[in-house]
């Protein structure tokens, strides 16, 4: 099952020590440990994940491999606007094109984690 988790690591330092830390586990158990998706900020991130594209990408996912128009028919959106929404997501490889040429969501699972905190005083 390929998962996929998104996280806001505004610090560089904590993405390296989770990447890190996420190589060794897979190191040692020699299972898959799962995919990280970063951004060092909401905004970055909402850049990618509109609100659209997130209906997008939950459709799809749903659906199973569909060609555009399809995609657009099921979401009641004009295939151009789908198209500027898939281009972006295939960007982020977040959709793929399978060998009969469908877009499909590579990963089984996605999962996005966002902590906010207090700095310290």
């Amino acid at each position: 099952m390929r998962t996929l988790m998104i996280v806001i690591e505004r610090d560089e330092k904590t993405a390296r020590a989770r990447m890190r830390s996420g190589f060794v586990r897979a190191a040692r158990s020699r299972r898959y440990q799962g995919e990280i998706r970063s951004f060092e900020s909401p905004a970055a991130l909402f850049r990618v994940f509109t609100p659209a594209r997130w209906s997008l990408l939950e459709r799809l996912q749903a659906l199973g491999p569909v060609s555009l128009r399809g995609l657009a028919r099921a979401l009641g959106r004009d295939v151009k606007s789908a198209h500027r929404d898939v281009q972006a997501l295939m960007q982020e490889e977040l959709i793929v094109r399978d060998e009969a040429g469908l877009l499909r969501v590579p990963f089984d699972r996605i999962r996005a984690e966002f902590d906010m905190a207090r700095e310290a005083a």
